[in-house]
């Protein structure tokens, strides 16, 4: 396929992917780097905000919707359809309506503060603080956190993160894990952290089967749209399995509004159950209404393991573990072009850590702690959360004497740089 797909991510990202860059609405974006790489434009629905709703502007949504649904385990009564009419006490699909405000307990606003590397206008590197915002779900609750899923690019490159809940209430988080193949990442909050009024008031989400959605059956999207706070917009399931550049799975394509800023945020089937975590949308001229979100039953068992990790604080750089090795990212492309597994491969073993572990060059690291490897900076931020001594376990592929792959466990103590 001839496709050319263009991305909306976070502004620290800075790869060959053809990413466009954005920031909060009162500042303009830092960097935009299109890459045509085929006919279609997807886009990393971040940077600025996250806004994914569903629009109910017609009679046929309105018939599809009524029927029975409950939101977060509730039931809804059965209402009737739609219909047409000068009489203004018609009703125009209620229980979206009711779908949509109990999921808005579930749903959060995220904030990224990052520093970013610019080139000035002389050529010189500097550092700039950069803002973005996404949206969130929150999924579950354990006896000290609260833990919400969202994409791996709402997050990446964060110094601070802060959610903000529907009473408007914000609190810090940290990242408790993340996978970059999947653009997945869990973030917890601390409850004593929390009000007990905010408590109150927000509840964990009710996770649907995305694997018996059916072509044409409705959705509903919630996230904080452009950074004004949640919206709604509806849409139906426009295909199942799709694919596009720079995630890993099959994805759900919906024409409900996917906007910049609704990254992380919900999916909903007509029974208020979260199917979906909106990631992407179609960004040309060409199209319009192709969103796209992950289906969340295909990606249950990455967000367990992402779940039951232990939420560690990202270090200082003068207080992070140096495993001690030189890398080059095999891509997607790399991979199919010349047959090794998509990760890092190992042009140099520098000293310290890897040379110890026995790591040598032309091995793959494709796995950290369980977490996949698809790049340098994946890598290098799921190691900023190590110190020296700190043991990591690695997921290496080497070749045989056939040449072939062989995958292994490697465990590594980290050093110091």
């Amino acid at each position: 396929m001839d496709n050319q797909y263009t991305y909306y991510t976070s502004p620290q990202e800075n790869q060959d992917n053809s990413y466009y860059y954005h920031n909060t609405p009162d500042k303009k974006p830092k960097k935009g780097v299109p890459k045509w790489i085929k006919f279609l434009c997807f886009a990393l629905v971040f940077g600025l905000v996250a806004g994914a709703a569903f629009q109910v502007g017609n009679v046929a949504v309105g018939k599809i919707l009524g029927t029975q649904a409950a939101a977060g385990g509730r039931n809804v009564s059965k209402i009737d359809n739609t219909q047409i009419s000068t009489n203004s006490n018609s009703k125009v699909s209620s229980e979206v309506a009711d779908i949509a405000e109990q999921a808005m307990s579930s749903a959060v606003s995220i904030t990224n503060m990052s520093i970013q590397q610019v080139q000035s206008f002389f050529g010189s590197i500097q550092e700039m603080e950069s803002t973005s915002v996404g949206s969130g779900i929150i999924i579950a609750q354990n006896d000290t956190e609260l833990l919400i899923i969202t994409n791996n690019h709402v997050v990446e490159g964060s110094k601070t993160l802060t959610v903000s809940f529907i009473d408007e209430e914000s609190v810090k988080a940290q990242v408790k894990g993340t996978d970059a193949a999947k653009d997945l990442a869990v973030i917890a909050v601390n409850l004593k952290d929390i009000k007990s009024s905010t408590r109150e008031k927000i509840k964990v989400a009710s996770l649907g089967d995305s694997d018996n959605l059916k072509v044409g059956e409705p959705v509903i999207a919630i996230g904080n749209a452009l950074g004004y706070g949640q919206s709604v917009t509806t849409g139906i399931v426009s295909a199942k399995d799709r694919e596009i550049d720079n995630v890993d799975g099959k994805l759900i394509q919906t024409d409900a509004a996917i906007n910049p800023g609704n990254s992380g945020g919900a999916l909903l089937n007509a029974n208020g159950e979260v199917i979906g975590i909106n990631t992407a949308k179609a960004a040309t001229d060409m199209t319009e209404g192709m969103g796209y979100a992950i289906p969340v039953t295909s990606v249950s068992d990455v967000i367990d393991s992402l779940i039951n990790r232990e939420t560690r604080t990202k270090l200082e750089e003068g207080e992070q573990g140096y495993l001690g090795i030189e890398g080059v990212d095999v891509t997607a492309e790399s991979s199919q072009m010349y047959g090794m597994p998509i990760g890092v491969y190992i042009a140099n073993v520098t000293k310290g850590a890897a040379k110890d572990a026995g790591l040598k060059k032309g091995t793959v690291i494709t796995e950290l702690n369980g977490l996949t490897i698809d790049s340098m900076t994946t890598l290098k931020e799921q190691l900023m959360y190590y110190g020296p001594g700190d043991k990591v376990e690695l997921t290496v592929q080497t070749m045989d004497g056939k040449g072939s792959y062989e995958e292994s466990k490697v465990e590594v103590t980290l050093g110091k740089k």
